[in-house]
């Protein structure tokens, strides 16, 4: 397993002032986090306890999870287990192009010809300290659902939040609006509103939202179309659990944060907290975009199961009988080196959970025939770099003729890369 350094590091960093909860009018040693006892999206249920709960959809839906000839069979990427058997989970994308569940957005043909609903919903825990900064990363978690199928606009988002009980009055009047305003703001940048939702007391603070989308057929990607050899692009770098991690365990854990003495220096621990942040607060949109303008053939987003779980439940949602094969992981700086100290993340597994994490795209030739699918894949790299603020996506893999499975190279290539870190 190689690791080398990217290019990316010479991209210029933008400010960012550190989140001090003193200047809030909050005590010194306050933490968002210690209002929950999971982080992000790493509280999700694991993805084989899941499937086997939503098979009450397949026995008691007509609609849209019913009546496919296709079955997605899911492995247990959090545990390493077997894969679940494909006759128990429900059909994500019936025979009239309908999607349901399994996949990152349901897709409904609505009684207008020609226009279908997208939706998404999405929420979990805080697991950075930042109240503002926390509000953008649950947005752009939830709206990165409708961008994984390759739809650019959001037309109403709903947000849903939960107050901790724990928070005392004078806490709640701070931190409540700045996670709203956090929300609120990140929707204004996606080019949507919260016209809605439910906010409700809850012994963890939780928070989310419901994104829509009204589109015409050519402004969504199905997410089943993956041809053997197509290449596989990456949207945003791995490793912001830990990168959380790390910090939480430096403000928080002194017996944990022992693990990485001699393997981090603080200033590295918080450049790759900010590094994350980052990522997690930006929008996919413009990779949505782009996906429609270089002809993808199938995308998800990248969230709690994984690198090698969301990929492993595309591939087995394709038309085709064919295997995704990942040779590259592009990694936050810093976080190998803490992986390898602390080896319970599983990220060079593919397992480790990311929050808003990026889209992982099959992309074939361009449409006019002119590239391949090597050379389309680069030159959607180049683009999004051009239009999205010189931030990277990373070719890590390829489509090849197979049995609808996800795998890792055993000659895995790991990429250390740097983020902009962005003022807001």
């Amino acid at each position: 397993m190689a690791t080398t350094t990217a290019a990316g590091s010479s991209l210029v960093t933008f400010g960012r002032k550190r989140f001090n909860p003193e200047t809030l009018g909050l005590p010194a040693d306050w933490r968002l986090t210690k209002f929950t006892q999971l982080k992000g999206c790493g509280c999700k249920v694991p993805q084989k306890d899941l499937l086997k709960l939503l098979e009450v959809f397949r026995a008691n839906s007509n609609n849209a999870v019913a009546g496919s000839e296709q079955q997605i069979a899911a492995p247990t990427p959090t545990s390493g287990g077997a894969a679940v058997p494909a006759s128990s989970i429900p059909a994500a994308i019936t025979a009239d192009g309908t999607i349901g569940v399994g996949l990152d957005s349901c897709v409904t043909e609505t009684r207008h010809p020609g226009l279908y609903l997208v939706q998404t919903t999405d929420f979990f825990f805080p697991l950075i300290e930042d109240p503002y900064q926390m509000g953008r990363i649950a947005c752009a978690n939830v709206l990165s659902d409708l961008y994984a199928m390759g739809v650019s606009e959001c037309d109403n988002m709903l947000m849903l939040l939960g107050v901790s009980t724990t928070l005392t009055p004078e806490e709640s009047v701070i931190v409540t609006p700045l996670v709203m305003k956090g929300f609120h703001d990140l929707c204004q940048e996606a080019g949507t509103n919260v016209l809605g939702g439910q906010t409700v007391k809850n012994p963890w603070f939780l928070l989310g939202g419901v994104a829509t989308s009204v589109v015409g057929r050519h402004e969504m990607i199905m997410p089943d179309g993956a041809k053997s050899g197509d290449v596989l692009v990456l949207t945003k770098p791995l490793g912001n659990q830990l990168a959380v991690n790390a910090h939480q365990w430096m403000l928080t854990d002194p017996e944990r944060y022992k693990r990485l003495d001699g393997v981090l220096t603080n200033e590295q621990v918080i450049e790759a907290y900010e590094h994350a942040i980052t990522n997690m607060t930006r929008l996919s949109r413009v990779a949505a975009r782009l996906m429609r303008e270089f002809g993808a053939h199938a995308a998800t987003d990248v969230t709690g199961f994984g690198i090698l779980g969301h990929a492993r439940n595309l591939a087995r949602s394709q038309k085709d009988s064919v295997n995704f094969e990942i040779d590259v992981f592009p990694v936050l700086r810093h976080m190998i080196a803490m992986e390898r100290a602390t080896p319970v993340f599983h990220l060079l597994e593919g397992t480790s959970a990311e929050t808003s994490g990026g889209l992982l795209i099959a992309l074939g030739p361009s449409p006019d025939g002119k590239l391949d699918a090597r050379a389309n894949a680069q030159r959607y790299c180049d683009e999004l770099a051009r239009q999205d603020r010189g931030f990277q996506a990373y070719i890590i893999g390829r489509v090849v003729e197979g049995s609808r499975d996800a795998v890792l190279s055993p000659n895995l290539q790991i990429i250390e890369v740097d983020a902009p870190i962005l003022t807001v």
